[in-house]
């Protein structure tokens, strides 16, 4: 049987291509959308969200809307120099037909956990914050959910939100030190990896030669997306593969390399966001603020290539 899968996003370049990637994948049953501020504020997220179900043909997944502000103040703003002042590479895309349910996010997090105990896995590409809220409103969906695979943080290199902090953690660090600390299953698939993945222009013709709806979409939003990576990373041609590689470690987790360890994720000062691993650190040995924490399943090494010949096959 697919795997259920709840899919929390704050769409996004990235974002689209990993929503893409998870409907076209048939060991994956995506039963839900739920919106979070981060590429662009929760409003424009889950207009986004709708749209991209509609190009895909597929409305009838639900999308719920989440948190506008993280936990502790309030959201420092998108970034339009990233993904395009409407969060689509500029794309201007018309409104969608479709609305979101009447449901907030954390709830419907909590009720389709509940319904189907060991059986949803949530896959947040965003910041964390309806994840936090969604333990907060009902602590035992961490007995119940089968497991958390979340794109995010970075354990052994730089930030790309700050010279500390991956973005989505940064943009709610409160959030994410709850969900890595809550004792679920949680894989981290952040910047140690994705930063590994490297989609070239040659690797992005396919999609734009592709008669594919999904495929066409990629290929119209991509360019802006591509240009900041490129004005970032002198050297760099094309794109690193962020999101959509958390679905391809629910779809194939023998694709990453991974370690296990303590993780806290910092809030105060220059390092706001940085998610530190107890690394090199005995049981015995650990400082205060790690220990009796759950160990998270942090992904260090990819097959990059592999990884991304398995999205292009999905999606051209």
């Amino acid at each position: 049987m697919a795997r259920k899968i709840i899919i929390d996003t704050d769409p996004g370049v990235d974002d689209a291509m990993a929503i893409f990637f998870a409907l076209r994948s048939p060991e994956l049953d995506v039963i839900g959308l739920t919106t979070v501020f981060g590429n662009v504020h929760t409003d424009l997220a889950t207009t986004n969200a709708l749209r991209l179900l509609e190009i895909a043909g597929r409305t009838d997944i639900p999308v719920a809307k989440g948190a506008d502000d993280p936990l502790a103040g309030p959201f420092k703003g998108p970034v339009p120099f990233v993904h395009g002042d409407d969060g689509q590479g500029n794309a201007n895309l018309p409104a969608p037909r479709s609305r979101p349910i009447d449901q907030p996010a954390a709830a419907f997090i909590v009720e389709q956990i509940m319904a189907a105990p060991g059986e949803i896995t949530l896959v947040p590409i965003g910041p964390l914050t309806n994840i936090a809220l969604a333990l907060r409103l009902e602590p035992r969906i961490a007995q119940h959910v089968k497991e958390v695979v979340l794109m995010g943080g970075n354990a052994l290199c730089p930030g790309n939100a700050t010279p500390a902090a991956e973005a989505n953690i940064h943009n709610d660090p409160e959030a994410a030190d709850v969900v890595f600390g809550a004792g679920w299953p949680v894989t981290m698939v952040g910047l140690d990896v994705t930063h590994q993945v490297n989609m070239t222009p040659e690797h992005l013709a396919r999609y734009a030669a592709s008669d594919d709806p999904l495929a066409q979409h990629i290929a119209r939003i991509i360019p802006h997306y591509r240009a900041y990576f490129e004005r970032a990373n002198p050297g760099m041609r094309g794109i690193y593969v962020h999101d959509s590689s958390a679905i391809a470690y629910v779809i194939d987790p023998t694709l990453f390399e991974t370690r296990q360890w303590p993780l806290r994720v910092e809030t105060q000062g220059v390092s706001r966001g940085k998610t530190w691993p107890a690394v090199g650190t005995g049981a015995e040995q650990l400082p205060a603020a790690w220990r009796n924490r759950p160990p998270v399943n942090v992904c260090v090494g990819v097959d990059a290539e592999r990884l991304i010949a398995l999205e292009a096959g999905r999606l051209t």
